[in-house]
């Protein structure tokens, strides 16, 4: 036990941790998002459900920002639930929209749960990064593409804004300039230097917090309460994670020492499985435990029993990341377990029932699993841009 905690907390990539978390913090309280959702919303009026598009859009922009998914729903489902609801949205509809967008984070860069599976499997965090930069896009994709065909075929379910809401096209510019720009350009900030090679994760999101730093300022919408608020959860937040992270590597160590994964391992060897056969079974495996169980404990307990069966069967250990961390975002969608209808209905209690909000998920959990045939049957979604970028 002591080992294993010297080992966890002597990690230089989990320093990352608790910088990324705390630039998400800031973002979200200094008022930014809102902004932004606020742009966007005007910015894509003209589409059908544009404000469920407006809020997928933030939603994975926001993400970039933060990987915390409670913080990502809580915040969303304060801000954007509200607002379709009013304009006439069906509650369902607008449930799984914020449930489903507010998962992103776990999925796109920078990711915690990247940094954190990078330290189990001993790869990349960079190579880990860019795997997960179209897999994540092509999800928010698939999103904003069901929210627009669904309010198409059923305009009642999210309606038009009203054209004397919408301002001049002028004043929408300025509202996007103003609003996106800034954050995007964090962004764009943080990911080039890690995808450059010229920022370790660790470095680029000291750069990220100090980014939203200035972004506060220049917004002036950071107030001292706020500023010491994002350091107590982040803090908070950081614990959680590393006590998590030290008391299940513990117990898979002990697993480990005991000889569960040889029993694991020669079982699976046993059953003479094609590589598609493996992937399928752990696939299925990992979805089930999603009911349950969050992802860290999948992530730290669990997947450490089928890596060393990853390069048995011949599967890029880079692709076999991105498969699970698709698969992980069904462990928020799944009930009786899904975190991000919980934290939607903490916020929202009077206004919805839990049900509504588990009906309103169903379409996303089913797009997930789409996202993964996708991904399997075009490997290239998640390989191309590692192997361009580091292909040396």
């Amino acid at each position: 036990f002591v080992k294993n905690t010297y080992t966890v907390m002597d990690n230089n990539v989990l320093t990352a941790v608790p910088l990324f978390l705390f630039m998400g913090y800031l973002v979200e309280r200094a008022g930014i998002v809102a902004k932004l959702f606020f742009a966007i919303r005007l910015a894509s009026h003209k589409l059908p459900a544009s404000m469920a598009v407006a809020a997928l859009i933030t939603c994975t922009l926001f993400s970039t920002a933060t990987g915390i998914i409670g913080a990502v729903v809580t915040l969303m489902g304060l801000l954007a639930w509200p607002a379709m609801v009013k304009a006439g949205y069906d509650k369902k509809f607008a449930s799984g929209i914020i449930c489903a967008g507010g998962c992103l984070g776990i999925l796109i860069p920078p990711s915690i749960m990247l940094i954190v599976y990078s330290v189990i499997a001993q790869l990349s965090p960079l190579r880990l990064f860019a795997a997960a930069i179209f897999p994540g896009l092509m999800l928010a994709g698939l999103y904003i593409g069901y929210a627009v065909f669904r309010a198409w075929l059923n305009p009642s379910i999210a309606p038009k804004p009203a054209a004397e809401e919408i301002p001049p096209t002028a004043e929408i510019m300025k509202e996007v300039l103003v609003s996106f720009l800034p954050l995007f350009s964090l962004i764009i900030l943080v990911l080039g230097t890690i995808l450059a090679g010229i920022a370790t994760p660790a470095e680029a999101a000291a750069v990220g917090a100090f980014g939203a730093l200035v972004l506060s300022y220049f917004y002036k919408t950071l107030k001292w309460k706020n500023f010491k608020e994002s350091v107590f959860l982040t803090a908070k937040t950081t614990a959680m994670i590393m006590w998590l992270f030290i008391g299940s590597w513990t117990f898979a160590s002990v697993f480990s020492y005991l000889g569960g994964h040889e029993v694991f391992e020669h079982f699976f060897k046993s059953l003479n499985l094609q590589p598609w056969q493996f992937l399928v079974i752990t696939q299925i495996i990992i979805f089930l435990l999603g009911w349950p169980l969050e992802w860290t404990e999948i992530l730290i307990i669990f997947v450490p029993i089928f890596l060393p069966l990853v390069e048995f069967f011949g599967v890029n250990p880079y692709f076999f990341a991105m498969l699970i961390a698709l698969n992980l975002q069904t462990s928020f969608l799944t009930p009786p377990m899904a975190m991000s209808a919980y934290y939607l209905k903490g916020v929202q209690s009077r206004n919805v029932e839990l049900m509504d909000i588990f009906r309103g998920i169903m379409p996303f959990l089913a797009i997930v699993i789409l996202a993964m045939v996708l991904m399997y049957w075009f490997p290239g979604i998640a390989l191309w841009l590692p192997e361009t970028l580091f292909a040396n």
